[in-house]
């Protein structure tokens, strides 16, 4: 600088200041703006950083399991898998220009693949998404071709992004048993109708988001994983219900519809001690598997959601209500106007004419107009008091949507004379068939009304109890000794000349009664001559009641009696039911299966045949064949299977119940292969499945 010019060394000096002055402007600028990122700035662009670089998926829960009683599943959820893609990596290799082309060929091979509409295929790839479902519960044929459009070995042009995913099913492995009972799941996994609606949030679960990173092709690489699928699963639900007797119930009450071309029906059966449901049929029955096929109307179950009005079965109730006011005494002469008898310009008829009859006489022969005339004696108000004890009018609270709470009278208005009358041997109210249920099993369990259980316990993923519901009396409705009473009278319904002898059968005394209703033309108001409600209810034994059945036939046609219709339906399930449940018959050894078709077999050629100690005279159905080998009932804690190939249905049925065994059908026709094996030893209750084919 000292051999420059002066002039030209400052000149220099000013260019090196500016020049330095411009460097240290650019440095602060820079230190200003890194500060501004990293410091006040940071949390904002660190959380976009993350959200590039990241990716968030929900975990769909597998959903819980319904079981019986035994552990045997009604409803399981499996996987199933379904094609999902990645528009955007799909389409990240072609440019602006070659990505028309591009997606119509790219939807035609997939749409081809996977049977859809090409259009609709490319409607979603245009919207290069991250993720799109294609199409969900996929077959194996499908999953194959997808796979071979993926595979850079099997095509020239593979299509990249494509995604084979597992996704829940809910399968239901004893199809139509119970389907309205449990309802089914929709195609997004909420569940409509039956139990799987109402245990919805229990079933379901719950959702996780996991977390995971992203690779350079946007590829998902998952960098947290669930630490405990268990925990996430939906609880799992046990019943109540025993998946046998709940067969029996629906097989004996699809027969008898079928038999007599009703309308439809339902069947309960309560274990009168605890208010446990055994089993609740109704039908028409539907598939949950594919309930696609059924019209809308087959998914109400009727056991809770039809009202009817229930006819002669409300006597019952009747007479243990004037017992427990001692408006009435079990020996007193009640006189039945031979007949026929006029209230307030309404005539009261009776089938069965008579003239004097005591309340045990008039349950057998159901008199109405014994019935009306006990009602008006006990009184409006107190009459209604009762039927409102014994739980009707009102919801019984079961855990399933759609209950009707039947119906006692208009609200706010008291019944005059004739509707009294009328009330008191079923006409002019209405009830469902588990109101029915739950009111003769508290006949039978002394006079206590219990809370009808349907869900005993409800279990966590992981195997710890939720939640368990316990035996528990709502209220005392008739005292002890009243529903002692009103069970004898009840007997005398299924011997001699009552009404229901077709209930009974050998080694049990049987407590019930008959129902005949006229149906209700809702158009004209009147009641209708050609369309009726056949019922029965009752329990057995009658001294100690295990069981507790109601049966209700909607408008059958062929024959319309309670006793004809419905009685037959409430032997069989109680015979199965006992001898499955291993209950002995009293004052006898062991009844054979056998014993009961050479009594149908005498009975159908005109021979006498004689009822064993105790049991009346009846007319017997032919429910078995007569060439049935002898199998006693199984008492003991084990069974030793026998060899079902070969056996019709209905033989193996039999055969399994009265070995104490748990029978699961597959199939039709005969019996082609068992599991487990002939010979194996398994405990009471065990589940056999019996695999049919159709003969030859």
């Amino acid at each position: 600088m000292k051999n420059l010019d002066p002039e030209r060394a400052r000149w220099i000096r000013v260019r090196m200041g500016v020049l330095c002055g411009l460097m240290g402007l650019g440095c602060g600028l820079l230190v200003s703006s890194a500060y501004k990122l990293q410091i006040e700035d940071g949390a904002a662009w660190r959380e976009m950083a993350e959200a590039q670089r990241q990716r968030r998926m929900h975990v769909a829960p597998k959903r819980g399991t319904i079981l019986d009683r035994n552990g045997v599943s009604l409803a399981v959820s499996v996987e199933v898998p379904s094609i999902s893609a990645d528009a955007f990596e799909m389409l990240r290799l072609y440019d602006a220009k070659a990505l028309p082309d591009a997606v119509r060929r790219i939807s035609g091979q997939i749409a081809k693949a996977l049977s859809l509409d090409a259009n609709e295929v490319a409607n979603k790839i245009r919207l290069k998404r991250r993720f799109v479902w294609l199409k969900r519960r996929v077959s194996a044929e499908e999953v194959e071709a997808i796979r071979a459009l993926g595979d850079p070995k099997r095509t020239a042009n593979p299509i990249r992004g494509l995604q084979i995913e597992g996704e829940g099913q809910r399968y239901y492995p004893n199809r139509d048993l119970a389907g309205p009972l449990l309802g089914f799941v929709a195609p997004d996994g909420e569940g409509k109708e039956g139990l799987e609606l109402q245990m919805e949030e229990e079933l379901r679960g719950h959702a996780e988001e996991v977390k995971g990173l992203r690779d350079r092709s946007g590829r998902l690489l998952f960098a947290e994983g669930v630490s405990n699928e268990k925990a996430l699963a939906g609880h799992s639900v046990y019943l109540s219900i025993d998946q046998g007797i709940q067969y029996i119930a629906e097989q004996e009450l699809s027969s008898a519809v079928r038999t007599y071309e009703a309308v439809g029906g339902s069947v309960v059966v309560v274990d009168p001690a605890t208010g446990e449901l055994l089993a609740m049929a109704s039908n028409p029955q539907f598939n949950p598997n594919d309930y696609r096929k059924s019209p809308p109307e087959h998914y109400h179950n009727r056991a809770i959601y039809d009202r009817f009005e229930p006819g002669s079965t409300m006597k019952v109730f009747t007479v243990a209500a004037a017992l427990a006011a001692r408006t009435l005494t079990p020996t007193q002469q009640i006189y039945c106007e031979k007949g026929s008898m006029a209230i307030d310009n309404v005539v009261i008829h009776d089938t069965h004419i008579s003239e004097w009859l005591t309340p045990t006489q008039l349950l057998a022969v159901s008199s109405n107009i014994g019935a009306a005339k006990i009602g008006i004696e006990l009184g409006e108000a107190k009459l209604y008091e009762a039927f409102r004890r014994f739980g009707f009018g009102e919801p019984t609270g079961i855990p399933l949507p759609g209950e009707a709470g039947g119906v006692l009278r208009s609200r706010g208005r008291p019944w005059v004379q004739v509707e009294t009358a009328a009330a008191s041997f079923g006409q002019g109210v209405s009830v469902t068939t588990l109101q029915l249920g739950m009111a003769i099993s508290a006949i039978a369990n002394g006079g206590k009304l219990m809370e009808p259980i349907l869900v005993k316990r409800v279990v966590d993923g992981q195997g710890n109890l939720v939640r368990e519901y316990t035996p528990r009396v709502r209220r005392e409705v008739v005292p002890p000794h009243v529903a002692r009473t009103v069970a004898e009278m009840l007997v005398a319904v299924t011997e001699g000349e009552g009404t229901g002898i077709e209930a009974a059968f050998q080694g049990f005394k049987v407590a019930g009664k008959t129902a005949t209703a006229q149906k209700v033309d809702p158009q004209t108001g009147r009641y209708t001559q050609d369309r009726f409600t056949s019922s029965f209810l009752g329990f057995v034994p009658a001294d100690r009641p295990r069981i507790a059945i109601v049966v209700v036939i909607d408008e059958p046609m062929v024959s319309h009696a309670g006793g004809t219709v419905a009685a037959p339906v409430f032997r069989r399930i109680a015979e199965f039911s006992l001898r499955y449940l291993g209950v002995k018959p009293e004052g006898s050894g062991d009844v054979s299966l056998a014993n009961v078709g050479r009594e149908a077999a005498a009975a159908a050629s005109g021979s006498a045949a004689a009822p064993g100690p105790g049991v009346p005279w009846r007319t017997v159905a032919p429910p078995v064949a007569p060439d049935l080998p002898v199998i006693p009932v199984n008492d003991g804690p084990s069974a030793t299977l026998p060899v079902f190939v070969g056996m019709p249905a209905r033989d193996a049925l039999r055969t399994a119940y009265a070995l104490g065994v748990a029978p699961s059908i597959l199939g039709s026709g005969v019996v082609a292969r068992q599991e487990p094996s002939p010979g194996t030893i398994v405990p009471r209750g065990t589940v056999v499945r019996l695999f049919l084919e159709p003969p030859g």
